[in-house]
């Protein structure tokens, strides 16, 4: 993969006891801890960092792959805050037209029809996370919060922001 909001991996090396990931360096940190810094971001702000997640994401489309665990902490900033998209331990390769079933990812970020346990589209999901994204971005706070896991998912899948 070979994109510029895509954390770039250069090589794998293992041994017996042990796996080394050589990645580009994003030396800013996630973009979680930098929303947290700002409290939240202008909106000229949030709109580069989603236009960059979002070029990412088509790439990822594009290829063949959804990434199925977008949030904050996945999204690190370069040198010069350019967004960078990584963890792909939950992504998937995908066929045209195919639904996956795994639910899986951080429920908050989760689209209503994988918390229900659906089949349901990976693109779809991965846009619908990049919504809750932008939200956070922008509000400074996650747009679906509660301590109780069953109240969380209530309040997703009947929008209740």
């Amino acid at each position: 993969m070979r994109h510029p909001n895509v954390i770039q991996l250069y090589e794998i090396i293992e041994t017996e006891k042990e796996l080394f990931m050589i990645m580009e360096n994003a030396n800013g940190g996630e973009l979680f801890d930098y929303i947290v810094r700002h409290t939240r971001l202008a909106e000229k702000q949030a709109a580069k960092f989603y236009c960059e997640l979002i070029a990412g994401i088509e790439y990822l489309h594009k290829s063949g792959m959804c990434h199925r665990d977008l949030k904050p902490e996945n999204l690190l900033l370069d040198f010069d805050n350019t967004l960078k998209i990584v963890d792909f331990g939950l992504s998937n390769m995908y066929e045209k037209n195919e639904t996956l079933k795994t639910a899986c990812g951080s429920p908050c970020y989760a689209a209503p029809e994988m918390i229900q346990g659906k089949r349901y589209n990976g693109l779809q999901t991965d846009i619908w996370s990049s919504g809750v994204v932008f939200y956070a971005m922008v509000a400074g706070y996650l747009p679906f919060e509660d301590p109780k896991t069953s109240n969380l998912y209530k309040k997703i899948m009947s929008a209740n922001y």
